[in-house]
């Protein structure tokens, strides 16, 4: 039987000085205190997490890594995530709600930074030896920050963070960071709608004409960004929401797929095989076997 995945908020973590904007500390006591992190759950906010020591593997979105020291892991609100880790695993934790970060900006958006901006950009970025020591220094300023009692903490944090993100930046892949401003523009709209209409709208041409381009130059767009189709997209995100609700939900197959605007519900399996490898109905049984 799925069960109820939780949706955490800020204020759901035991902190000496509560907040519903932000939150930072050492990864290893973050891990002791909230164990229920370990299980498969959701959060409103947005995430940062930096390995420096251990081992183990971070799954997000169904999509599992490996953790080792230099390994990154932003994560968006919304996504689901779980870990499994070394009991010597050491690192920095870190989040905060959209208005901690955008309040202070007049034109700068989260979604300006490529980590935060698709949900099809790897929620992993991987740090060589300099950046660890410098994104891991910076890190460490925020949790002193944030535990300590100093004026202006709240203004140093953010600009703490700030750098943390400008330093993820130059390091992510260039496969993956809009050389193009246009067209990154243009596929966060693409992916908005999708957010906005994936339950009742399943074809490229219908976004394009939303989007008042042709559904050609939408493909041209999305290869160029991401190596992927505008029908890759679309279907990626339909079988996200069907994964999470075949873990999430206690609706049976035939209500997963008129939830997700299939009307026919042999066509939603056919849809998930075609996708995934194997019929929602084994993927539900095989999940749940492994989480046991």
């Amino acid at each position: 039987m799925p069960k109820i995945l939780p949706v955490y908020r800020i204020l759901d973590f035991h902190q000496k000085n509560p907040s519903n904007h932000f939150y930072a500390n050492n990864l290893h006591i973050h891990l002791k205190e909230h164990q229920f992190t370990n299980d498969p759950h959701k959060h409103d906010f947005y995430l940062t997490v930096l390995f420096t020591k251990g081992s183990g593997t971070h799954e997000v979105d169904f999509v599992k890594y490996k953790v080792k020291p230099g390994a990154l892991f932003t994560l968006k609100p919304g996504q689901m995530h779980s870990w499994s880790l070394s009991a010597n695993t050491r690192g920095y934790v870190f989040f905060h709600s959209k208005n901690f970060y955008e309040e202070r900006y007049t034109n700068e958006k989260l979604n300006n930074y490529p980590f935060f901006a698709s949900f099809g950009n790897t929620s992993l970025i991987e740090l060589d030896h300099a950046t660890l020591n410098q994104v891991g220094a910076l890190m460490s300023q925020i949790v002193k920050e944030y535990k300590g009692t100093k004026i202006k903490a709240d203004q140093k944090i953010h600009s703490l963070v700030s750098l943390v993100y400008v330093e993820l930046i130059r390091k992510y892949s260039p496969k993956q960071i809009a050389l193009n401003q246009t067209y990154l523009m243009q596929v966060q709209k693409f992916e908005d709608l999708i957010e906005q209409y994936y339950k009742e709208l399943k074809l490229p041409k219908e976004y394009a004409a939303k989007l008042h381009i042709t559904e050609k130059h939408l493909n041209r767009i999305t290869k160029s960004l991401l190596n992927k189709t505008s029908t890759q997209l679309i279907g990626e995100r339909i079988i996200l929401e069907a994964k999470r609700s075949l873990f999430n939900s206690k609706l049976n197959i035939t209500e997963i797929s008129n939830e997700l605007g299939f009307n026919d519900s042999s066509y939603f399996i056919r849809f998930f095989k075609k996708h995934v490898g194997e019929t929602p109905l084994a993927f539900g049984k095989r999940y749940h076997k492994d989480l046991k």
